[in-house]
């Protein structure tokens, strides 16, 4: 795979990002992130090609599995369960929310962050996207009010950091990464029996409801 394909394949995720930022929508949000997670396995497709490895090649599949089918089941069920087919309100209205989008990708592409988008040069452009999403996921976490949000906030700056790892070349053991996908499922088991909890005792999933919690 070419690097423009690749880069296509990151610009998906990228928009993905951006897009969970403006939707007002969790159903549209849980769809984002199976395509994000999508592009994440059809990356890994590509490094198990190259290398015909049979730990990728698990990766791959566990990617697909909990990522692209299982994660998005449960939470689309969280919202048909608990209603939440509107995502609360940001802290910061449509048009900041672009302002800073636009701001965290210029400050990712600057050159203070050259010496980290330049670990491998052949890969600068794609360390710079991957970076500027791992920028806008949490800021994504910051700026949503919903606890569904931010969970899936979380997701996507995890697809974030792993993008920016595998294009950084930074070496991991396959068996941990395996054993990272699997730790995964279990926290978004975990998760969703949180936010089930949340949601029984609020009655709501914006967490502007628990300001007034005191030890």
């Amino acid at each position: 795979m070419n690097i423009l394909t690749l880069q296509f394949l990151l610009e998906i995720i990228f928009g993905t990002v951006i897009f969970l930022h403006i939707t007002k929508k969790n159903f549209w949000a849980v769809i984002a992130y199976g395509v994000q997670s999508l592009m994440i396995g059809i990356i890994f497709l590509n490094s198990f090609f190259e290398t015909v490895n049979v730990y990728i090649g698990i990766m791959v599949l566990l990617t697909i599995i909990i990522k692209v089918i299982l994660a998005p089941l449960f939470l689309t069920r969280l919202i048909k369960r608990h209603l939440a087919m509107f995502s609360v309100s940001t802290y910061l209205n449509t048009p900041l929310t672009l302002i800073i989008i636009a701001i965290l990708t210029f400050i990712a592409r600057s050159q203070k962050f050259a010496p980290l988008t330049n670990i491998i040069p052949a890969n600068q452009a794609l360390l710079s996207l991957a970076l500027s999403a791992i920028f806008l996921s949490l800021f994504l976490i910051i700026n949503r009010k919903g606890a569904l949000s931010q969970i899936i906030g979380i997701l996507s700056l995890e697809n974030s950091i792993v993008v920016f790892a595998v294009f950084a070349g930074l070496e991991q053991s396959p068996a941990l990464q395996i054993g990272i996908i699997s730790n995964f499922f279990i926290w978004l088991i975990i998760a969703t029996v949180f936010v089930s909890m949340i949601f029984k005792h609020f009655g709501s999933l914006d967490i502007t409801t628990m300001k007034n919690l005191k030890d």
